[in-house]
């Protein structure tokens, strides 16, 4: 088994001036998305938007990040909890594993508490499609309240 793997991640281009701490601290804890690589190390390769709607640099950023090393990128949960949660997601998702060969996982940080719960009220993850998308983001209640 291979010890190590190399990711990028993308986030919304609304919070373009994120720092990435609850990325970063999800990959150290391996929590969340990332709670996938357990038994690994994990290199972050690229940290770039999505260049905002609908999505230009998705067309660019993969390629560079492959050329990084980038075995998979996660589309970071900014993308799901956003108000609206972004709809072109699965797009990108097909997109990049299309174009560029490149595994794409939906989230990387937990999903904080509050934004779970107003997304609860607002019933927007109804629909099947982000019932799956929301799955490695979807903590247990008392990693939700860490992540708020």
């Amino acid at each position: 088994m291979k010890n190590k793997i190399k990711l990028g991640i993308i986030i919304c281009n609304r919070y373009y001036t994120c720092t990435g701490g609850k990325c970063l601290r999800a990959i150290y804890n391996k929590e969340g998305a990332f709670s996938i690589y357990k038994k690994k190390e994990i290199e972050l390769v690229g940290y770039t938007t999505c260049g905002g709607c609908p999505g230009g640099n998705i067309e660019y950023a993969p390629e560079e990040m492959k050329k990084n090393g980038a075995e998979v990128i996660h589309l970071a949960t900014g993308l799901v909890v956003g108000y609206p949660a972004c709809p072109h997601i699965n797009y990108f998702k097909n997109f990049i594993e299309t174009k560029f060969g490149i595994k794409v996982i939906f989230g990387t940080h937990p999903i904080p508490q509050k934004y779970y719960l107003a997304h609860m009220k607002l019933k927007s993850w109804d629909k099947d499609l982000f019932k799956t998308i929301i799955q490695p983001t979807l903590s247990d209640k008392k990693t939700r309240l860490s992540y708020n």
